[in-house]
């Protein structure tokens, strides 16, 4: 019968190849990222990435399955990333006291903007549309899910006018991402950018 200290010692290696697999995932998703910012998708090399992650290809192959899943995968990372910055920032700001929706709305969206600063190196490699055969579909429906998501605060898209707005909206915000990610060379360049943003928000709700 195995007894509590084995017990013990297998949840431990348990644990240890998990931490060790996340770990190596993390490395290569890195190490994409760079690749795909200096080359674009279609000129990365798989022996560029397991090089500079410090891993191999099989190792590639076998967490991710080829270059086109491990673009994905960096998609899914930064666009997790932002989603919960963009909830937690909203969620503090109900806490806060905030329920007016078109001011939830404005905290959410720079919630965005300052995820798009902080992780630009990675936004920069989703500005151009070179990426795997699919990954524009793929675009398509996570903006339709993020314009569902903004129709929570704005209000359903059940009119033309709703759904040009939401549609507009949406749009604003991601022309304010790229602004950032291409040109804005300090915070204190991506905080005007924000500013502008919010007051175009604020216009085109009333």
């Amino acid at each position: 019968m195995t007894n509590q200290g084995e017990i013990m010692a297998e949840k431990r290696a348990a644990s240890w190849r998990w931490s060790k697999t996340g770990e190596t995932q993390r490395r290569l998703l890195d190490a994409a990222r760079d690749v795909f910012a200096e080359s674009g998708y279609l000129d990365a090399n798989i022996a560029d990435i397991v090089e500079r992650a410090g891993s191999s290809t099989g190792s590639l192959y076998h967490h991710f399955g080829g270059k086109a899943e491990l673009y994905t995968a960096l998609w899914d990372r930064h666009d997790s990333a932002h989603l919960e910055q963009v909830r937690a920032a909203v969620a503090a700001a109900r806490r806060a006291g905030t329920s007016d929706p078109l001011e939830l709305f404005c905290v959410g969206a720079r919630a965005f903007l300052d995820g798009s600063w902080q992780r630009r190196d990675v936004a920069a490699v989703f500005l151009d549309n070179d990426g795997p055969p699919g990954f524009e579909r793929r675009r398509r429906e996570d903006r339709l899910e993020w314009i569902r998501q903004n129709s929570a605060l704005l209000g359903p898209a059940d009119t033309s006018r709703n759904r040009i707005m939401l549609d507009v909206v949406t749009d604003v915000i991601v022309e304010s991402s790229r602004e950032v990610v291409l040109h804005c060379r300090t915070r204190k360049q991506a905080t005007a950018v924000a500013d502008f943003m919010c007051e175009l928000l604020r216009k085109l709700s009333v």
